[in-house]
Order: C-alpha cells, then structure tokens, then sequence
C-alpha cells in the first residue's frame, strides 16, 4: 500500500541517519577536537542543545537544516544570533565569547552542513525540502474534493504554511493532536485539540453528555458538565461519539502517497 511508506517515514520519526557524520570526530569515537577548534567549541557551548555534530538535539534545532544557517554569509546572520541569543526560544545569549570563538563556530556549522548536504541519507530529520515534491494544483484540486467542507484557505488554515513548516505540516494535515504540535516551525503555535464528545442515552431515554476519557468495547467513560466522572457498560446504553477529528482518520485509508505530496504542496502556500 503506498501510503504505508509514508506513513512509516511520519509516525516512526522520521529519523534515517544511519552513519555518523563526517565533521563530528568525537561522535565517531575517536580523539576529541583540538582545543580552540570550531568543533571543540561548538562540542562546548552549542552540543548540548543542537546535538554533537550539529544535526539536532533534545532542545535545539538542526542547524544543517536552518533557514538562518542557510540564509548567513561570512556570519552575518548567525553572529548576531549567537551573540544576543534567542532567550524567547530557550537559547541564552553567549556575549562573553571572543568574536573570534563565534566566527569558527559560525565556520564548523557551515562544514557541517555542507557535509550532511554532500551524503545522502545523513540528516536525522526530513527537511521541508524532502517532502516538497507535490503538485500545488493537484493538491489544491483534492483540497476542494475532500477538505473545502470543513477547512477554508482564507479561513481557519490561513497562514498555516507560516505557523508549520515540513514534517510538522504534513503530520498536522494528516491527524492533528497535541502530539504532532510538537514541531511548529517559527512563531508557531501549539494548538488544543478539540474535545471528543459523547451523548449517551440511559434505558429510561434520558441523555447524558460530556468529554470523552475512555472507551473500549465494553465501557465508555467520561466527564459531564459540571465535571463529575461519569462511566456507562455500553450494552446498556446507547451511545454516540463526536470526533472533530474523524474526517482526518477517515482519509488515512484512503490517501496514496501523491495524495499526501500533493496536498502538503498546496498547504505549504498558504503563508
């Protein structure tokens, strides 16, 4: 099934480096950087967020895979950044390192990326190029197939493109939760789902309704309104549930992988 392999790269994480890459000695075990290298000082102040080779980290960001990396000349972008910090986004300013020190950081994340360019298959994340290979008309065209119900352009996805970017994108348009949120690009937001909701009508004919905590074949558990835990063995009640999400499970069976390319490619102008 096509969607499968799609499907793999998204909920897997999306993670394909299977090497090491080549700029970060110490990674590969071997001697550590020389002292006062732009490897050793990035190893110093920026590895612990970014990652050891600069590829990404439990906090930072990849950098071989930065607008801003991709965006600097000779430090012009980064220097400044690197200098004052981004204290917003949890990067702490770093004023007290030597211009000098900045400049061979500045130069070894620019190695790096060029090395993790030059091979294939060394990047640990997808980068919103990876995924750039729909047709926007294509994808415009399932879009008022199979979305336009429910989602406006102009409306409620109106500078989607701008709050998520690649990966984080696509996994949105797929099946938006808390947890695919957790990627938005810059100035993005981390939107609360919409509760599910379920009636549920007693023998006697009166209804009962609230937000869904649990439900298995056998049970279904939820909180009311005036927020009292309310369960229900559901062979004795009748029961219907309200996901504003469905329609996105509903299309999982249904999307080949163009499908997906396709409508990423037309989300991705929606800036």
């Amino acid at each position: 099934m096509k969607f499968v392999s799609t499907a793999i790269i998204l909920w897997a994480g999306a993670l394909v480096s299977a090497g090491t890459p080549a700029g970060a000695t110490a990674q590969r075990g071997g001697p550590p950087p020389a002292a006062g290298t732009g490897e050793a000082l990035f190893a110093a102040n920026c590895a612990f967020c970014h990652g050891r080779d600069a590829t990404g980290g439990a906090s930072g960001p990849d950098l071989t895979d930065s607008p801003l990396v991709n965006a600097d000349v000779n430090g012009d972008k980064m220097l400044p950044v690197i200098r004052s910090g981004r204290p917003e986004k949890g990067m702490p300013p770093f004023a007290a390192l030597p211009e000098s020190d900045i400049r061979k950081i500045v130069e070894y994340v620019h190695a790096r990326k060029t090395d993790v360019d030059t091979s294939p298959g060394r990047r640990r994340k997808v980068s919103a190029e990876d995924i750039s290979t729909g047709s926007v008309a294509s994808g415009r065209a399932y879009f008022d197939g199979n979305c336009a119900t429910c989602h406006k352009p102009s409306g409620d996805l109106a500078g989607v493109a701008s709050k998520y970017r690649g990966l984080a994108l696509m996994q949105r348009m797929l099946y938006p939760t808390a947890g695919n949120a957790a990627s938005p690009a810059e100035g993005g937001e981390r939107r609360k789902p919409e509760a599910v909701s379920v009636t549920v009508t007693l023998a006697s004919g009166q209804t009962v309704t609230g937000t869904l905590t649990y439900r298995d074949e056998f049970n279904v558990a939820f909180t009311d309104a005036s927020g009292r835990p309310r369960s229900f063995s559901t062979s004795a009640v009748k029961v219907a549930v309200r996901d504003p999400l469905q329609a996105h499970a509903d299309l999982l069976a249904k999307y080949t992988d163009a499908d997906i390319h396709n409508l990423v490619a037309f989300l991705q102008t929606l800036k």
